[in-house]
């Protein structure tokens, strides 16, 4: 079985940054910061123009948070440094100065959906449904909801948190702006995040800094927004609730 990885490989000025685990490329906290430290490392190069975010595998992008550190979480500190993670690497890519192409090959769930938000363009396959399951454990989408809500808008956000249960299809997601094109395979996906990624490096990377500056602007309180979140995410798995539906996946 393949360990678990983060990974980058820099080519002609493209950052491909890439993630992996055995459980559905559910993201511990070692990866989480690993994330957060290639992406600022590849924002400050100055031989990246560009960067490509995508996971390993083939069937899922991302299932979220890893639940094995989920249970073992005992008190609210504990718990917001656990769901600081997401909100450290969501951070990261919002304040990075390049354009962050998402690479959605499959299904992807709960902080794996507040990736793909966090990107500034995103392609996926027709296999890359999302689902927001935090409601289904007792807490709720705190800190990924921000950047899902930026790209699905209030009421795409808050019905996929509220029908915590359901896989929105692809096509859905395409709709409501969190992907750009959905292609019917990943040897289509890997092709057209190749091609646009080549196309962006022939751009001025002072212009593509001062537009990504322009887009994510209004989000200038996320770092204090999304520690907020992380505390109450933290509070909440302590719940009765919460412990009782964890020990299911024990």
């Amino acid at each position: 079985m393949t360990p678990p990885y983060v990974k980058e490989h820099i080519n002609n000025g493209i950052a491909t940054i890439e993630f992996f685990h055995p459980a559905h490329n559910s993201l511990p906290g070692d990866l989480l910061s690993k994330l957060t430290q290639l992406i600022k490392e590849a924002g400050e190069n100055d031989e990246v123009k560009v960067i490509i975010l995508k996971s390993g595998g083939d069937r899922t992008f991302c299932a979220g948070a890893s639940f094995k550190e989920l249970i073992n979480i005992n008190d609210a500190e504990t718990g917001r440094v656990f769901f600081s993670g997401f909100a450290n690497v969501i951070n990261a890519m919002r304040k990075c100065p390049k354009f962050i192409i998402g690479r959605i090959q499959g299904k992807t769930v709960g902080g794996g959906v507040g990736l793909a938000s966090a990107t500034d363009y995103c392609m996926a396959t027709k296999y890359a449904s999302i689902k927001l399951s935090e409601l289904n454990v007792g807490i709720g989408p705190f800190v990924v909801g921000p950047a899902v809500e930026r790209k699905l808008g209030l009421t795409g956000m808050s019905q996929i948190a509220i029908d915590a249960n359901s896989f929105y299809d692809a096509e859905w997601a395409r709709q409501k702006g969190l992907f750009t094109k959905v292609f019917d395979t990943t040897e289509e996906l890997d092709e057209a995040v190749t091609e646009f990624a080549q196309n962006l490096c022939s751009y001025n990377p002072e212009a593509m800094k001062e537009m990504k500056q322009i887009f994510w602007k209004g989000t200038e309180n996320w770092d204090d927004l999304l520690a907020e979140r992380a505390a109450i995410s933290g509070r909440l798995v302590l719940s009765e609730f919460t412990k009782e539906t964890l020990k299911r996946y024990q």
